[in-house]
């Protein structure tokens, strides 16, 4: 709560006799306050909300959203955007308006595939420095890719591929900045287009390692994950 007094003073002329003036000089205080409640309820608002997103009680937190959306405490230009009733085009008029219908489609990333590429290169090129440097015999060899085959079974039958997934993927984020900020991009539109038509994100992830702190899940690389029953 913010106060400010102005002080004002004001002349005021008075007649006491005929043809006299006598100025007389009243003093007015005006105090005028300008109030932050709005700012502080919408803090309170969203501590709340983070208070009942991490005890997990989703119907209590879309509650509190919904019933404080499009009032002066609510969370502000959620659930704002007005959506375009859904309309199929065809290719014809597609082409009509110089619309490439390869452009509407996902864009396809290399970059794990590349890494993962690159990694087993460095394998076969480790394997081959280290037979030479340290007289590998053929029985050593068999049994170290026996190992590796053993290792890659597991992850492939335990956790869905999901180790082999976090190290590609941490991999890709350490040293690829271009693939980095493109995974942030993404789920950025996902969490915005959600929160604009009234969609509330619960929460998200940007990598693999990201998803296994939170989550603790080896099977997920980025994701936003909502709070509506109804459109999960």
């Amino acid at each position: 709560m913010v106060g400010l007094a102005l002080m004002q003073h004001v002349g005021v002329a008075l007649t006491s006799c005929p043809g006299q003036l006598k100025p007389v000089t009243c003093e007015f205080r005006v105090r005028i306050r300008c109030s932050s409640n709005v700012g502080v309820s919408r803090q309170q608002v969203l501590e709340k909300l983070d208070k009942e997103l991490a005890k997990g009680d989703d119907r209590a937190a879309l509650a509190l959203v919904k019933d404080l959306q499009g009032k002066p405490d609510g969370l502000r230009c959620f659930g704002a955007a007005r959506q375009v009733p859904q309309r199929l085009y065809t290719l014809d008029e597609l082409r009509l308006n110089g619309i490439e219908t390869l452009s509407l489609l996902s864009p396809v990333d290399t970059t794990l595939g590349s890494i993962e590429r690159n990694l087993q290169i460095a394998a076969i090129v480790g394997g081959l420095a280290a037979w030479n440097a340290f007289a590998i015999s053929p029985q050593q060899i068999f049994y170290i890719s026996l190992g590796l085959l053993f290792l890659w079974t597991l992850d492939a039958v335990s956790f869905g591929g999901g180790i082999g997934g976090l190290v590609v993927d941490t991999i890709g984020h350490s040293f690829s900045q271009k693939y980095h900020n493109r995974v942030i991009q993404h789920e950025a539109g996902h969490f915005l287009i959600a929160y604009l038509v009234g969609i509330l994100p619960r929460g998200y992830t940007i990598s693999s390692l990201d998803a296994l702190q939170k989550v603790g899940s080896l099977n997920i690389q980025a994701g936003t994950a909502f709070v509506d029953f109804e459109f999960q």
